[in-house]
Parts: structure tokens; sequence; C-alpha cells
């Protein structure tokens, strides 16, 4: 297996070994024409390997059309609907419609992380074409009590959200939800949130109530882990897109669900979350489990059970081992012999 990195663009193009991994490291900027750059490169280096090619996302998806001349097999996992996200431009808007559609159109096969991305994609082509396999994340089922009262937080004593501060996210609806009355716990929330961002950002911070409580973003995985295992309830407010692994992370955490009511969310988490359209929803919803809180309860229960059922990393990494060797050419035996000696750790 070889992956392809980004890395800034000041460091030097090169290769190492991972965990078994080739990892080839190509340096871009930081900017969108910088991950297209990147992607450019990528593309343009694995057209000199033998094998199959997974492309993760459908960003520059037009670029894919060197894979059909080269006579190379690419499978695209095509992720979420990224051009409904309310962020972009319409310049940028109609980018990103154009390359789903030629990423549609020129890879050989599709993953969608969702049935309804699934049938979302079947408009470009056919059903046979499209796999769903969602994303996975690995369970949490402990997590040290210390790395949250750092934070002054206590077991079960406050609410969590992690997610970008972006109008298709919920924050602003959920915070406002949130300071209609006193709880006796804070909302946690994971993030960058400035007065000198964005007009949405200040939005956000004018609409928090004292309960409200801005951590900042947090990339120690430990810490969020553990976040997210001692929090009372998780809220998630992601409107577009397939299977979010936020919130899959939160299931296989156990965490209580309360969450935007869609057609995405609904099917990852189930029916044993709450849902909500809007601010008064969540004060409802706030209202009845501080009223009857056995109902948390139950709810961390569900999370765990779908967990279990469809987002254990066994599953969705032998679906995607499956899909691929369906695809990938025999392999010479001379051929997995060099590569072995090559690559430490592999056989």
């Amino acid at each position: 297996m070889t992956v392809y990195c980004q890395v800034p663009e000041e460091e030097a193009a090169r290769e190492d070994v991972w965990n078994g991994i080739r990892r080839v490291l190509i340096p871009a900027g930081k900017t969108s024409i910088g991950t297209m750059h990147f992607d450019w490169k990528a593309i343009q280096h694995s057209l000199h390997e033998e094998g199959v090619v997974l492309t993760l996302g459908y960003n520059t998806g037009i670029f894919n059309l060197r894979y059909r001349f080269s006579g190379m097999t690419n499978i695209m996992n095509m992720d979420g609907i990224e051009w409904k996200r309310e962020k972009w431009s319409l310049p940028a808007r109609v980018w990103f419609w154009f390359n789903e559609w030629a990423g549609a159109l020129v890879a050989h096969h599709l993953v969608a992380d969702h049935p309804e991305i699934g049938q979302h994609l079947n408009r470009h082509t056919a059903k046979k074409k499209i796999t769903v396999i969602p994303y996975g994340a690995d369970p949490v089922t402990s997590a040290p009590i210390n790395l949250i009262q750092k934070y002054d937080l206590s077991l079960k004593r406050y609410h969590l959200l992690i997610a970008r501060p972006e109008p298709e996210n919920s924050i602003l609806e959920i915070v406002q939800g949130y300071s209609f009355r006193q709880r006796g716990m804070p909302l946690v929330i994971l993030g960058e949130y400035s007065r000198e961002g964005t007009r949405y950002q200040n939005e956000v911070l004018e609409a928090a109530g004292p309960e409200i409580v801005f951590l900042g973003a947090i990339f120690n995985r430990e810490i969020v882990r553990a976040l997210r295992f001692h929090a009372r309830a998780y809220f998630h407010g992601h409107r577009v897109g397939g299977t979010n692994p936020s919130l899959v992370e939160s299931l296989g955490a156990g965490n209580a669900v309360i969450a935007h009511d869609n057609r995405f969310t609904r099917w990852v988490a189930g029916e044993g979350a709450r849902y909500f359209r809007s601010s008064h929803d969540i004060d409802e919803i706030l209202k009845s489990l501080a009223a009857d809180p056995a109902q948390l309860f139950a709810m961390e229960e569900a999370s765990r059970k779908r967990y279990q059922e469809s987002f254990t990393q066994d599953k969705i990494l032998s679906a995607y081992e499956k899909l691929l060797l369906e695809f990938a050419p025999p392999v010479p035996a001379r051929s997995r012999a060099a590569y072995a000696e090559s690559v430490p750790g592999t056989e």
C-alpha cells in the first residue's frame, strides 16, 4: 500500500515508511490552489505505479480522467455533497458541482459513505457502479477523568459540541436553544471562535449565555476522546453530507446523541437519538432530559448498539478490502517479494 500525503510547501518531496506503509510526501501550499497542485502531483506519481487507485474526495475529480487514458483502475470515495455547503462562493460551488459530475463519470467505481449519498450519485451514474461503505471509528470504553478535570469539568455534568463554526452545522441554533434558560451545567464547544473571526463566529459568540464554554480547537486525540466519553450528551448539528466521522466517533463512545433532524443523521444515529430542527426543539429536549435523566441511559445504549451494527472498524475495513480486491490486478509473486524487501514489516 502507498499513501500520498500533503506536507507544507517548504518541505522537500520524499518517501518514507510508516507502520509498514509506504508514504509519498508531496509539498504543497495550504490554499485551494495548493491542494489542487498536490492532487495533480499525486496522480502524476501514481501513474507510474501498479495496482488500483483509491481517490478520497472528488474536489478535483476531472484530474482523474488521466487514469482513464492510462488504463489504470480508479475507485473514488465521493465523500459529501460539497457544493451544497453555505460557506462556498458561487464560483466554488460550480467548481465542486462540476467535479462531482466529472468524478462520477470518469472513475471506474464509486464509494458512497451513506445510502443517501448513493442515491444522490445515482443521478450521475449507474447504481451498479456505486458501493455504500460508511466511515468507522474505534470504540471508546474508558478515558482518564483527569483529562477533563483540567478544564473544570465533571463526569456527566456537561454537554459537548464538536464542529467547525459554519452555518450548516447548526451551531447558532444549538447555542441559542441552550441559552434560553439555566441548565445547571455547561455546553462545551470545541472549535475556533474569535471576535476577529467570521461573521458567523461573532453571531455564535453574541448568542452564547453564561453556561456556554468555548475551549478552542483541541487536537490532542486522548483529550478529545475523554471529553466525548465523559459527556452527558453530544450535540450534532450537521445538515449537509453523508456519514459524519465525528458523529460515528460519538456513537463509538456511547454518547447520548441530540442531533439535527435530517435524512443523513437519522440513518447514522438511528431511532435512539433525539432530534431537533430549531432552537426551541433543543430547549424542549433539554427540559425533558432534565426531568427524566433515565432517558439518557437508553440513548447511550442505543448509540452503542448502532455503532456495533454498522460502524466498527473491522466491518468498514473489510468492506474496503473486498471492494479493492475485486478491481485490483493480480500481483506477480516476484513483485510481492520485491515489495516485502523494500518495505520492512510487510510479507
